[in-house]
């Protein structure tokens, strides 16, 4: 006896493939799909439960029938000349359907620069940001609610990075030193921030580990945390300790 596969038109397919738990296949993209799909992947095609594009591309022609074309369609290389820049790359898959003939097309895209891509990787944009956008295409595909192994960044603090650059009012794909000197713009949107939650700036950024004779000894890296610190005690998931309550507009004097 066969199962039957629904796709996303309402069309009944025949598949040949049994859940063994529930003995049926659930209707593709519904509430049971995602958990039916990712018992398909081995250990070595997950990492820390996020499928790899490899698996992804197995279980995709396991499920859903044979990959027909798998390429870029579009390649935006990097322009920068002194470093790996950005790189975004836009990938497309062509399924035949249940092997029905009928061809379905899935893309999406995928961009990498040292922000976003650990270092390894992020000496090949291109090539990551392929695989990035194949592995988005096929989860696409197999309508999964995860992320792939390839779009994890392991080594770098991105919602860091990203804050700095927005607060230096700097295009994040620049080149980014944490440890260089905390910029103006940083300071001023720190003051702003103290001034607006009526904190003691002084006090603030001397309440961590490290302690500052002046504002302009911390690092572009430990003012991008001290903003995110600020932002938790602006929308009151953290509590302003008392002590450094009480602004005073001549803190810098």
């Amino acid at each position: 006896m066969t199962d039957k596969f629904f796709d996303v038109e309402g069309e009944e397919k025949e598949v040949g493939t049994t859940d063994a738990v529930q003995g049926t296949t659930p209707l593709y993209g519904s509430q049971e799909w995602h958990d039916w799909v990712m018992a398909k992947f081995e250990p070595g095609e997950l990492f820390d439960g996020n499928p790899t594009c490899a698996g992804l591309r197995r279980v995709a022609e396991e499920i859903l029938g044979s990959i027909i074309v798998s390429r870029p369609s579009q390649v935006f290389p990097s322009t920068d000349p002194n470093g790996p820049g950005r790189a975004t790359v836009v990938f497309e898959v062509v399924i035949d359907w249940q092997d029905s003939g009928r061809m379905r097309t899935f893309s999406d895209v995928a961009d990498v620069w040292h922000g976003n891509t650990d270092d390894l990787f992020c000496a090949h944009p291109v090539a990551t940001a392929s695989t990035r956008a194949e592995g988005r295409a096929l989860r696409k595909a197999l309508k999964l609610r995860c992320v792939t192994a390839e779009e994890v960044t392991r080594k770098k603090d991105v919602e860091s990075i990203v804050r700095s650059a927005v607060a230096s009012s700097r295009p994040v794909d620049g080149e980014w030193n944490g440890d260089d000197n905390i910029t103006e713009p940083q300071i001023k949107f720190i003051d702003s921030k103290c001034k607006q939650l009526n904190i003691d700036v002084m006090g603030f950024i001397n309440s961590g580990e490290s302690t500052f004779d002046t504002i302009d000894q911390v690092s572009k890296l430990k003012a991008s945390k001290m903003l995110g610190e600020l932002n938790k005690y602006q929308n009151k998931s953290k509590q302003i300790p008392d002590e450094i309550l009480g602004y005073t507009k001549d803190w810098r004097q």
